[in-house]
């Protein structure tokens, strides 16, 4: 997979309305003109015919955005058929605010041709702070039996914090996301991606009965989970303390490091980049220190498994544990192919009668960074509340 790069852009008024308006609630179904101007692109980017019958429009060149003029779209449906014909993303923008903040949904083709139960098929992910959060949340994502050849009739409602997503199959969603992880809560809409796409209708408030609230957390009754940690301020000079994906001892914060409280987000995860946003490009790094506590009845030795983006020193009482890397594409990629999952490694923690300081070392050089852990089970342990 190529890097993901996001461009800038801006949200302008629609040429026929003159000025950027909200679309009301329950307002009937509006087809959206798929005329040149209609849309913001790039200079050779877009055509527009009618050439099979139907108004199109054809993205050539899926380097940038093609954005909407003049709308501010919330709760509702978008409906529209869609070959999506380029290899690496087929993106879908909705309740998009800039370049920084927005949601997206997106096909990934080469998936489409010989692997039809290819997991990666179809997948969600939000853009925070200009970060995709496409390796930290393998859960949204699935299988799809659409085309590359023909259109696909893709239908998304967007009701609150959830969302259900429907391609070619009208009887059952293919997609649903309890909970849009992104921070923008309307917006216009948008392609990526080299798309042909037609028929395009949005239906302000028309949510199927989708409740505004958010879904269930699987993870909400476990207390498993290493929810509570105490943080450092990012370090932009961590890629001069881990060598060969390792701290010594000495890049341990001393007694005057300033600590302050993260809590974990859904399904346990700690999420730095909804904070400290990503790195500037590929290859860059920042590092900080996460620690909490575990209090152990007595001496014993427990297993927790553990997700992390994208270097990782795992210390127990200052003794320096576990050190490795998630990163995907490269050698020492974690299942699921370098995504944050409690499947990533299992590690064994030595902890003594009484208190246990669990500090973690994590440096972010790829798309989002962060943790989840879980113990493998709580006999004779109190974790950090």
């Amino acid at each position: 997979m190529k890097r993901a790069v996001v461009f800038g852009f801006l949200i302008v008024a629609f040429a026929a309305m003159g000025q950027k308006k909200m679309a009301a609630p329950g307002a009937t179904a509006v087809r959206v003109p798929l005329k040149a101007e209609s849309w913001k692109f790039a200079d050779g980017a877009v055509r527009f015919d009618d050439s099979a019958g139907v108004a199109r429009m054809k993205i050539v060149d899926g380097r940038w955005f093609v954005k909407l003029k003049d709308l501010d779209f919330g709760d509702g449906t978008i409906e529209f058929d869609d070959i999506p014909v380029d290899d690496a993303f087929a993106i879908v923008y909705f309740r998009m605010q800039d370049s920084l903040e927005n949601e997206t949904f997106y096909f990934r083709p080469v998936w489409a041709r010989d692997h039809p139960y290819a997991m990666e098929a179809v997948q969600y992910t939000p853009i925070v702070k200009g970060v995709m959060y496409w390796d930290a949340l393998p859960h949204y994502q699935t299988y799809s039996d659409f085309s590359v050849d023909k259109p696909n009739h893709v239908k998304i409602v967007l009701s609150g914090r959830q969302m259900r997503v429907w391609v070619n199959h009208p009887e059952r969603p293919t997609l649903e996301v309890p909970y849009l992880e992104g921070n923008t809560t309307h917006g216009t809409i948008g392609f990526q991606g080299k798309h042909i796409v037609s028929n395009l209708v949005v239906k302000p408030g028309q949510v199927e009965g989708l409740s505004p609230e958010p879904g269930l957390d699987p993870t909400d009754f476990d207390s498993r989970y290493l929810r509570h940690w105490w943080m450092t301020e990012p370090d932009s000079a961590g890629e001069n303390k881990m060598q060969a994906g390792r701290l010594g001892i000495r890049g341990i914060p001393g007694e005057h490091a300033v600590w302050k409280p993260i809590d974990a987000e859904r399904r346990g995860f700690v999420n730095l980049s909804r904070i400290y946003g990503g790195t500037a490009s590929f290859g860059e790094s920042r590092m900080l220190f996460l620690k909490t506590t575990i209090h152990a009845r007595e001496a014993k030795t427990v297993q927790v498994r553990l997700g992390f983006l994208d270097d990782i020193n795992l210390f127990v009482n200052g003794r320096l544990i576990y050190a490795d890397k998630n990163i995907f594409g490269f050698p020492a990629v974690k299942v699921p192919n370098g995504r944050l999952s409690i499947e990533n490694a299992m590690v064994q923690l030595p902890l003594k009668a009484g208190d246990n300081e669990v500090m973690v070392g994590i440096r972010g050089n790829f798309y989002s960074w962060g943790i989840v852990a879980r113990l493998d089970d709580m006999d004779g342990l109190v974790i950090e509340r």
